[in-house]
């Protein structure tokens, strides 16, 4: 029955990300111990006053439909947090509240960019990305940057890549998978390069802003040369570990803010009202839980690398933000199992380290580039040192 199904939808590739967490879960379900790095997930429950505020908004009964963009109330204390935290000014009526910033990203995407317009990601890119431009029926275009330029484009390759058909860049910085995080210097050589192209829309996604190991957060949005063109996502997924509450939002000039809530109308509408209200208190109560789970990021990227440098010939950089670390492999690539299988890809070195070390990864080839693999320590200490160690032993059997 194939045939009934859609090209757009043949054509999309399945999240490498959810697919190692099921086989992960397939293989739990059959008694194994896998210990599981594949999942950008934080391991802290909702901190409390924001589960007390879900609480009280069943209580009173906000159990209807918001307004498409959200209740009026998260937005106004989302510009609250755009203007006091990074210096931008967003009206309310430019935030559009959506079902997780992915729902946030792909609703910009559909809304911009037209079959055949080229959308530049810089590589390695979270793996939906390429997906959503391919949805659009866009053309995505890698710009790849390697480990020894810690994962992060110059302004030279990001306008070696521009043509007369680009209609957007996309950026992701602290980034997925990398963890890689760009100064404010290195944020402006990118925002001078593209002020020389007023048609080129800026997608930055942010949802990593709260953790973030050096310095201080720098938005896309504050240079006032591409302010009017930059869309921010962000959301309280990650900083407020509340993954599964499905709140995200983009800060958009109002004409596409105005899109965007006419193509969420159509096929989802408002996320949900309980979720909302946890989403604003989130945003307008302490703030203290965010910096106690980035303190306990920041000893665990400590952790992760340290014991990453003891393996042999696995290559890492120092990640600045996000909680993942991102392993060049390429030594391993060519050897061969303790059972005789050839180890030819890093998505190959993915599964071994899975079914024999017991540790779920994900093949860097998902974020755009081959030969490394991404580690995600959203998971406790003793989980990481338990991890690593499998990983170690795993691969000092390769032949």
């Amino acid at each position: 029955m194939m045939t009934h199904i859609s090209q757009r939808v043949q054509s999309l590739a399945v999240s490498a990300t959810l697919a190692m967490s099921q086989r992960s879960a397939e293989l739990k379900a059959r008694g194994v111990d896998v210990i599981n790095l594949s999942v950008g997930e934080p391991d802290f429950n909702t901190p409390e006053h924001i589960k007390e505020a879900a609480k009280r908004a069943i209580d009173e009964n906000y159990s209807f439909y918001t307004p498409v963009a959200g209740y009026m109330s998260l937005r106004k204390a989302i510009a609250a947090k755009l203007k006091d935290e990074n210096g931008l000014d967003y009206a309310p009526e430019q935030i559009v509240v959506s079902n997780g910033a992915k729902q946030a990203l792909c609703n910009v995407i559909l809304a911009t960019v037209n079959p055949g317009d080229e959308v530049i990601i810089p590589m390695p890119a979270w793996v939906s990305y390429v997906e959503m431009v391919k949805l659009a029926e866009g053309v995505p275009v890698p710009v790849v940057a390697t480990i020894e330029q810690d994962f992060k484009v110059t302004p030279e390759m990001l306008e070696g890549a521009i043509t007369p058909k680009t209609r957007m860049v996309m950026l992701c910085s602290p980034s997925n998978p990398t963890g890689s995080v760009y100064s404010r210097d290195e944020l402006k050589a990118l925002a001078d390069v593209l002020a020389k192209y007023p048609d080129i829309l800026v997608l930055a996604d942010e949802i990593y802003e709260h953790i973030l190991f050096t310095g201080s957060f720098t938005s896309m949005a504050s240079f006032p040369e591409i302010a009017d063109r930059t869309i921010v996502i962000n959301g309280v997924s990650k900083a407020y570990a509340m993954t599964g509450w499905r709140v995200g939002y983009c800060a958009a000039p109002l004409w596409l803010a105005k899109a965007v809530t006419k193509l969420q109308g159509q096929y989802s509408s408002n996320c949900s009202s309980i979720a909302q209200k946890a989403a604003e208190a989130a945003y307008t109560g302490s703030q203290e839980c965010v910096e106690e789970m980035r303190l306990a990021f920041e000893r665990r990227r400590d952790l992760v690398v340290e014991l990453a440098r003891q393996i042999p010939r696995l290559q890492v950089n120092y990640p600045q933000g996000a909680f993942y670390l991102f392993p060049e492999v390429s030594a391993y690539i060519g050897k061969t199992t303790p059972d005789g299988k050839a180890i030819t890809s890093s998505g190959d070195l993915a599964m071994y380290l899975l079914e024999t070390g017991h540790v779920a990864t994900v093949d860097g080839a998902a974020f755009g580039v081959e030969g490394y693999i991404r580690l995600s320590y959203a998971t406790s200490d003793d989980n990481i040192r338990e991890a690593m160690r499998r990983i170690a032993d795993a691969l000092s059997k390769l032949k």
